[in-house]
């Protein structure tokens, strides 16, 4: 690519100077000689005259249309610097500085035009182009160019004089491209990149919190890379483009009418304008003629000020306009510089003599406009007197309070003679050069001036330290600007209202002062430019199928998250103890639960504990009442004492589960309620099971009846409750209970015990189902033993009540949460307790209260006879079936009814032989096969009889 435009530029060269070797660039200039030589590139002209050229004959150059006064003021300030250096003592003394100066007419033609010139004698030698022509005239080399404005016009100029060495200092061209210090090596500005002018833009679109707008551009390598970045920084603050546009001057007037359209149709209120005043100038046009006024424009630092937009009549649509402008400064004279302009005293300014027609609507004797209105090609204007006065008409030229950049044109031309300076001033062996030569200011050459720029480091007139050297940029400094209507005399008024500055240090700062902000020319009403109404606290904004992010609808917060702001992206999550309100715009504390003592449901239930606890004690303190009775002892008194305890502790360890669970609680609790169960049931196990060994002639002896006795009984009741006890210090060791705050629930805190180990809690629960399930199979056996020994069907049916409730408790515990997990345990401990208790216990305390004719001797031998005539008689009923069947199936005999007689004979009156005495003791019923005895004794004095 870099050959292909180094072979353009040679044939461009040669085209040059065949066509205009006699007069090296444009006819219209500014030119003036001196030791040195400066170029500067102005666009004098806002563009060229649109023709179409047929080729019918020889191309004429293009004509340049519609005077630029702020392009002639700011050529007016380089030769103002010029002039001020070449009158001072001590820059470059005995030196003069020259200047040849061209207009761009803003287009990069005219800009390839002029520059030309600059390269012509730079580099004859090295293009080799005497062979061709003789061009070693006499031509001043131009060792620095100071220009152009637009970042097009000045990117083409770059390629050119950078192929040659020859420094560049731009004073308007901002566009960040030319930061590339690889492919513009000799480019240098005094002006900020539009990078930071992008940042600032998006900035203020985020400080007003507008979110949907319209980016405009202009097809240039101004607007293209600005418009880039402006993008991007949107997307990083999340701010919606609805419509991106890229224009220029030269759009057709469909194209205009079609954008215009686009934008009145948009819900966007703000456009973001990244272009020059002749970009915007015909869209700008349109909306004027359509009257849209309630827009609200973003203007970049190129239109900011555009004396083509900011005009009265467009006041009516362009008020309120926000816009960018460099920071101003202050050029001591060129106020008096300005005004002293005149056709006659400006010999070497040929743009004088066009300023001055333009100014005073007239044309000068001589004047090539003279002649065109004699053709009748223009319009009549009259003679100049030359006797105008400057001062007495009002034009952007002499518009001198804000040196914006007329002071970057100012610096440039000081920067540059600064290091011509430099070079003056170096000492031989210091210098920047091989072996540390310096270069002859006399015979200085472009190279040599480039070099010295890259190091150059000074202080303007305004404090700020310039430098050129690679990745170094301006510090971003920019005024913001709100165009107000004068209220003299209607004419457009840039009001400053804030600032916005960027440091490499201190970071970026935006400040604005929203009182002097009038929105649309009259309104102090921030305008609304959103996609979506702002979402009431409350609420988020949810996302649209197929619209950008910042298009949502509103949508309510879920239950446990809060908005407290407008416009909230996401609903923060409130804490822990915390819950949402009703309009989910704030949290408030969660109200904290658990089976406590002084709500209904837990004063029930601690109230059918201490039932339970009075209950139990006052049936012990009827057994101790009556421990001699035959009920009592028939039931194992010392047993019946010990299951009575249990039954207290298993009516007791239920309040533990009422109250705010803490961790000595959670951990004594489930342990409390299992020894107590597991010490109740193996009371009734032990028992059940001893009475039923008794009935059924299992312990003949009385060695066996010894080691069945009471130390037996208790051994075995600790052994099955070491077991549980085991059970609990290896589940309180390994993982323990605490208590926990469950924040799951809505607007309530559980507070719980987390069991620790749920598998030991199961081995609790179930090896305490296994002893009754155990309980229940002897119970079940011994159903049908005289009810004064032992309460088998009452015993059989509390264990399908325990184990009834039990079971039903698996699947409520699980299914519970809260403070009714405790519920439900102290509703199952309460049941099973009650249902022992009841079932055991009541009926023998009804007897022994209101019964006592049944709490006799007599009484239980009665029931005990009467169990073993039952039992006898089954017997011989199913001996004798067995006997007839085998008699049939023998010899057939024949059947008869044995005869059989039964007799029971008990302590009375009647005399006694000594042999009936001793049958007597042994209860007999005879049957015609055999005799069946039983002998029981309730001696007092024999204490390992069957109770």
């Amino acid at each position: 690519m870099r050959f292909h435009l180094r072979f353009y530029v040679r044939c461009l060269v040669l085209m040059g100077f065949s066509c205009v070797i006699s007069t090296y660039g444009p006819v219209q200039r500014a030119q003036k000689t001196g030791d040195i030589l400066l170029g500067g590139l102005f666009p004098i002209h806002f563009g060229v005259a649109s023709k179409d050229q047929d080729l019918a004959a020889r191309p004429e150059s293009t004509e340049c249309v519609r005077y630029n006064f702020r392009g002639f003021r700011w050529l007016q300030a380089m030769i103002f610097a010029i002039e001020e250096i070449n009158n001072s003592s001590t820059l470059l003394p005995n030196i003069t500085l020259g200047y040849r100066i061209f207009d761009t007419c803003n287009t990069v033609s005219k800009a390839l035009e002029a520059s030309l010139s600059f390269v012509a004698q730079n580099k004859i030698d090295s293009l080799n182009l005497d062979e061709f022509c003789n061009c070693t005239g006499n031509i001043p080399s131009t060792i620095a160019v100071v220009g152009a404005s637009g970042s097009a016009v000045s990117t083409a100029v770059a390629d050119l004089v950078g192929l040659f060495y020859i420094p560049q200092i731009s004073y308007a061209s901002s566009s960040r491209l030319l930061s590339n210090k690889n492919q513009y090596k000799s480019f240098m500005r005094t002006i900020p990149t539009d990078e930071y002018q992008a940042i600032a833009m998006a900035a203020i679109i985020d400080h007003f919190q507008w979110n949907w707008v319209i980016a405009i551009a202009s097809d240039d390598e101004y607007g293209r890379p600005g418009i880039e970045k402006f993008e991007n920084e949107m997307f990083h603050r999340d701010i919606c483009i609805d419509l991106n546009v890229l224009i220029s001057q030269y759009t057709d007037e469909a194209e205009i009418r079609r954008l215009a359209d686009r934008i009145e149709n948009s819900t966007a209120k703000v456009i973001a304008v990244f272009a020059s005043g002749p970009d915007i100038e015909p869209l700008v046009k349109e909306m004027v003629r359509r009257n849209v006024t309630d827009r609200v424009w973003l203007a970049s630092e190129a239109w900011a000020g555009s004396s083509l937009v900011a005009k009265p009549e467009y006041l009516d649509v362009m008020g309120g306009t926000i816009g960018f402008v460099l920071r101003a400064g202050k050029i001591p004279g060129l106020k008096e510089f300005l005004q002293q302009v005149h056709p006659k005293q400006s010999s070497h300014n040929e743009f004088v003599r066009e300023f001055w027609e333009e100014t005073f609507n007239c044309y000068l004797e001589d004047s090539q406009r003279n002649e065109d209105s004699e053709n009748g090609s223009t319009s009549f204007r009259p003679l100049c007197t030359g006797d105008e006065d400057i001062a007495s008409v009002e034009t952007p030229y002499l518009d001198y309070t804000h040196l914006r950049i007329s002071y970057n044109v100012y610096v440039a031309v000081y920067a540059i003679a600064q290091a011509l300076q430099d070079i003056l001033n170096c000492t031989p062996g210091k210098g920047l050069f091989a072996n540390g030569s310096c270069a002859d200011i006399r015979k200085v050459e472009a190279w040599q001036v480039l070099k010295q720029l890259r190091h150059l480091n000074f202080i303007d007139s305004m404090g700020e330290r310039v430098r050129f050297d690679n990745g170094s940029e301006v510090s971003a400094n920019y005024t913001i600007i709100n165009w107000h209507r004068s209220s003299e005399d209607g004419s457009v008024v840039f009001e400053e209202v804030g600032y916005y500055s960027i440091h490499n240090k201190n970071g970026a700062k935006l400040s604005i002062d929203k009182t002097k902000v009038l929105w649309n020319g009259h309104s102090t009403e921030v305008p609304f430019s959103n996609c979506s109404e702002e979402c009431e606290p409350g609420t988020r904004k949810g996302i649209i199928d197929g619209k950008p992010t910042c298009c949502f609808e509103c949508t309510e917060c879920s239950d446990g998250e809060y908005s407290d702001n407008k416009d909230a992206s996401v609903c923060s999550k409130c804490p822990n103890n915390s819950w949402s309100n009703g309009n989910h715009t704030s949290c408030f504390l969660k109200e904290i639960e658990f089976l406590s003592w002084t709500e209904p449901f837990g004063i029930a239930l601690a109230l059918f504990s201490v039932l339970g606890v009075l209950l139990t004690a006052f049936v012990l303190g009827v057994f101790v009442q009556f421990r001699d009775t035959p009920i009592v002892k028939a039931s194992n008194r010392e047993l019946s004492y010990l299951l009575l305890f249990s039954l207290i502790c298993c009516f007791s360890s239920s309040l533990i589960f009422i109250g705010e669970p803490q961790d000595w609680t959670c951990r004594v609790r489930q342990p409390a309620f299992g020894i107590s169960f597991v010490l109740c049931i193996s009371c009734i196990l032990v028992k059940t099971n001893r009475v039923l060994l008794v009935f059924e002639a299992k312990i003949p002896t009385s060695v066996h009846r010894k080691w069945w006795g009471l130390n037996l009984q208790f051994l075995l009741v600790f052994l099955f409750t070491f077991v549980q006890v085991m059970i609990s210090v290896v589940w309180l060791y390994n993982a323990p209970p605490g208590s926990y705050r469950n924040y799951d629930i809505d607007e309530i805190i559980f507070i719980t015990c987390n069991e620790g180990s749920m598998m030991a809690l199961g081995f609790l629960i179930g090896y305490t189902c296994l002893l009754a399930a155990i309980c229940f199979f002897f119970a079940f056996k011994s159903r049908k033993l005289p009810e004064n020994f032992t309460e088998a069907k009452f015993i059989t049916f509390s264990m399908l009540i325990f184990f009834i409730v039990w079971i039903s408790f698996i699947p409520a515990y699980f299914s519970t949460y809260g403070k009714f997990v405790s519920a439900v345990e102290v509703i199952a401990i309460l049941a099973s307790s009650f249902s022992l208790l009841a079932c055991i216990f009541f009926n023998k305390v009804y007897i022994i209260l209101f019964k006592p004719s049944r709490n006799t001797i007599e009484e239980v031998r009665c029931c005990t006879a009467a169990h073993a005539f039952k039992a006898a008689a089954k017997a011989t009923l199913r001996h004798s079936s067995t006997s007839r069947i085998r008699s049939s199936s023998v010899g057939g005999s024949s059947a008869s009814s044995p005869s059989s007689s039964i007799s029971l004979k008990t302590n009375g009156n009647e005399t006694e032989s000594p042999l009936a005495r001793r049958q007597s003791q042994k209860p007999r019923v005879s049957f015609g096969s055999g005799t069946v005895s039983f002998s029981l004794s309730f001696e007092e004095s024999r204490k390992n009889s069957v109770k």
